[in-house]
C-alpha cells in the first residue's frame, strides 16, 4: 500500500496534468463501461455494441442521443429483479450481490447496486483520502501508529436465500478494510454490528476513550455527538479532562462529509481544543454517495472537492434550469463552466446509466480549454450547493440549500450561538400571518438566557439571505411579499429524536436543510416536545 500511495501522491500533486487528462480519462471510462455491459439486457436494448464502434469524439454525443438521463423510478423494475431475484446481466454483467439501502429522509426506500467493480472503485477512492492527507502535511506513518475510528452505520447485512446482501453502505464496504488498516481499525466488529444508534455511540465512546485515536471518519453532526460522549466517559476516570485533545492528544485527521461542515465548525473546535478558533490539525472533506465515491478535498483549507475522474465512473452535469427538459444539455467535466449550477448525472460501474443522483454542484476550477479565460483553471473541483428537489420557492424567493447554509453560518459567526442541526421551510400566509420563511434550529442552552443573541441571529440570517439572493430580497422589499425570517430555537437533540421516529438514526442519515412544503419542518417541531419561542427578525426596510 505504501508504494501505491506514493505513486498516487505524485500523480495527484501534478495538477496541470490531472487537469489536461480529465476529459480524455472520462471518455475512456465511458467506452470501458459500455464495452463491459454490451451483452446485458440494457446493452442489447440500447445497442451498446454499436456505440463502442464510434470514434472517441463521437462517443459521448451518440451515448446521449441513445439514452436519456433518468431517476430511480426509471430503473426500479430492473433493479428489483436484480436484487430480489438475483437476475444476472440486466444492467451490469453477472449477478450484483451487494446493495446499499439509501439514507434519504424523504421519499421511499431505494436500493443501489454495489458491484465488485464498484467495491474496487470505492477502495481506490478511499486511498486517495490518505494521499491528500499526506499532501496536507499529515505523517501517514505516525497516523497508522495509532487507531483509526470509522463512524458508520451497522455492518449487519440482510442476506436473502439467493445470497444477495442488503444494508448500510458502510456495512458493505467494511470488507474493504484490509491489512494494514485492519490492524488499526476501530470500533471493532462487535460494536460495528450494532444497529441501536444511541447504544452504539455510547459503546464507541466508552471503548475509544481509552484508545490512541489518531483519525476519525464520519459525518460532522454525528461525530460531534461522539466527541462529547468520549469526553463524558473520559471524565469518569479523570475529572481534569476539559476537551477532546486531553483524551486523544495524537488525533491528527478528521475525515468528514455528508453535511456542510461550517455550521458545526465552531462547536467541534471548542470540543476539540476548548477554543472555538482552534481546529483539528488536519481535515479532509469527502463526497461519497451510495452510487459512487464522487470527490475529495485536495487543497487544505479550501471548500472545493476534486472530482474522481479515474475511478471507473462517468460523470455528466446538467444545468439546473434544463434538468426537467425532454432533451437537456449535458456537459462532461472538461466542458463545465464556473458560476453555473449543475445537477450531477452518473454512469457507474454497477449498472446505473445516466442516473440523476439529485445533487446540485458548482465548479470552482475547470480544466483548461483554449476558449476559456485564464482564471479558475485546474482539475475539476466542485462544491455541493443543494439538491435539485430541495429548495424553497413558495412565493418566488428561489432559495436553495447553499443560501440557507450560508446565512446560518454568517449568523452563527456574528452571534457565537452554539447551534446544531437545522432546516427551513416557507410560512404560508393566513389571517394575521404574512408569508415568510421559518428556520428551525437547535441551540444549546436556554432560549430565555440567549434571547438577545437569538434575535440578533434572526436579523443576520435574514439580512444574509437578502444580500445573497436577489429574488428573496425582492420578495422581502417593504415586507409586502414576505415578512422577516422567523427563527424557531429547538432544544439540542431534537433532530435526532425526529430521525429516530422516522427510523433514520445514525450512519449516513441526515436531515434535509430545506423543503418547499411544511411537512418536514412541522414534524421536526413536533419532535421538540416542548413549547417553542419563535423569534422574528426586525424589519430593516
Amino acid at each position: 500500500m505504501r508504494l501505491r500511495l506514493a505513486r498516487r501522491i505524485r500523480r495527484l500533486s501534478n495538477e496541470r496534468q490531472c487537469s489536461l487528462d480529465s476529459g480524455d480519462i472520462q471518455r475512456r471510462t465511458l467506452r470501458s463501461l459500455l464495452e463491459r455491459a454490451q451483452h446485458t439486457e440494457i446493452g442489447r436494448e440500447f445497442g451498446y455494441r454499436k456505440l463502442v464502434s464510434r470514434f472517441d469524439h463521437e462517443l459521448v454525443h451518440a451515448f446521449r442521443q441513445t439514452i436519456p438521463p433518468r431517476d430511480y423510478e426509471a430503473f426500479r423494475n430492473r433493479l428489483d429483479r436484480m436484487r430480489t431475484q438475483a437476475e444476472p446481466d440486466v444492467l451490469w454483467p453477472g449477478v450484483v450481490h451487494n446493495w446499499a439501502q439509501t439514507s434519504g429522509t424523504t421519499g421511499g426506500q431505494k436500493y443501489i447496486p454495489v458491484s465488485q467493480d464498484m467495491m474496487r472503485s470505492n477502495y481506490r477512492a478511499a486511498l486517495d483520502i490518505f494521499a491528500h492527507a499526506h499532501r496536507f502535511g499529515v505523517s501517514l506513518s505516525r497516523l497508522f501508529s495509532g487507531k483509526l475510528l470509522f463512524l458508520g452505520g451497522s455492518t449487519n447485512l440482510e442476506t436473502n436465500e439467493l445470497g444477495i446482501n442488503t444494508g448500510d453502505l458502510s456495512g458493505l464496504v467494511t470488507p474493504l478494510i484490509r491489512w494494514p488498516l485492519s490492524e488499526v481499525y476501530e470500533p471493532g466488529s462487535e460494536i460495528a454490528l450494532m444497529s441501536d444508534w444511541p447504544a452504539k455511540i455510547d459503546a464507541m465512546a466508552r471503548r475509544c476513550a481509552r484508545q490512541d485515536i489518531r483519525c476519525v471518519s464520519g459525518m460532522a453532526s454525528w461525530s460531534l455527538v461522539l466527541f462529547e460522549k468520549v469526553i463524558e466517559h473520559a471524565r469518569t476516570r479523570n475529572a481534569s479532562v476539559s476537551c477532546l485533545r486531553d483524551v486523544w492528544p495524537n488525533f491528527q485527521l478528521f475525515i468528514h462529509g455528508g453535511v456542510k461542515y461550517a455550521p458545526f465548525a465552531e462547536r467541534i473546535n471548542r470540543v476539540w481544543s476548548g477554543d472555538g478558533t482552534i481546529d483539528i490539525p488536519a481535515r479532509v472533506e469527502v463526497y461519497p454517495a451510495s452510487e459512487g465515491f464522487i470527490a475529495v478535498q485536495d487543497r487544505k483549507g479550501e471548500p472545493s472537492l476534486r472530482l474522481h475522474t479515474d475511478m471507473d465512473n462517468f460523470y455528466e452535469f446538467i444545468p439546473v434550469e434544463e434538468i426537467d427538459k425532454p432533451e437537456p444539455h449535458a456537459c462532461t467535466c472538461d466542458e463545465v463552466e464556473t458560476g453555473q449550477r449543475y445537477v450531477v448525472v452518473m454512469t457507474t460501474c454497477a449498472g446505473l446509466w445516466r442516473y440523476i443522483i439529485g445533487d446540485v454542484v458548482e465548479f470552482d476550477t475547470v480544466p483548461d480549454r483554449s476558449t476559456r479565460p485564464g482564471h479558475g483553471l485546474g482539475p475539476p473541483r466542485l462544491r455541493i450547493v443543494g439538491r435539485h428537489r430541495h429548495f424553497i420557492n413558495a412565493f418566488g424567493e428561489n432559495l436553495i440549500v447553499e443560501d440557507i447554509e450560508r446565512a446560518v453560518v454568517a449568523a452563527q459567526r456574528e452571534t457565537s450561538l452554539p447551534i446544531g442541526e437545522f432546516t427551513a421551510a416557507p410560512i404560508y400566509p393566513a389571517q394575521d400571518q404574512p408569508a415568510g420563511l421559518e428556520l428551525a434550529i437547535e441551540i444549546n442552552g436556554s432560549p430565555d438566557a440567549l434571547d438577545v443573541q437569538i434575535v440578533q441571529f434572526a436579523q443576520v440570517f435574514d439580512a444574509t439571505l437578502r444580500n445573497g439572493n436577489v429574488d428573496y430580497d425582492t420578495k422581502r422589499s417593504g415586507d409586502l411579499g414576505m415578512a422577516c425570517a422567523t427563527v424557531s430555537p429547538l432544544p439540542a437533540g431534537t433532530f435526532h429524536r425526529w430521525m429516530a421516529s422516522c427510523g433514520k438514526m445514525g450512519g449516513q442519515h441526515k436531515a434535509p436543510r430545506c423543503s418547499n412544503s411544511r411537512e418536514l419542518i412541522d414534524s421536526v417541531l413536533a419532535a421538540a416536545g416542548a413549547p417553542r419561542k419563535d423569534v422574528t427578525a426586525q424589519s430593516s426596510n
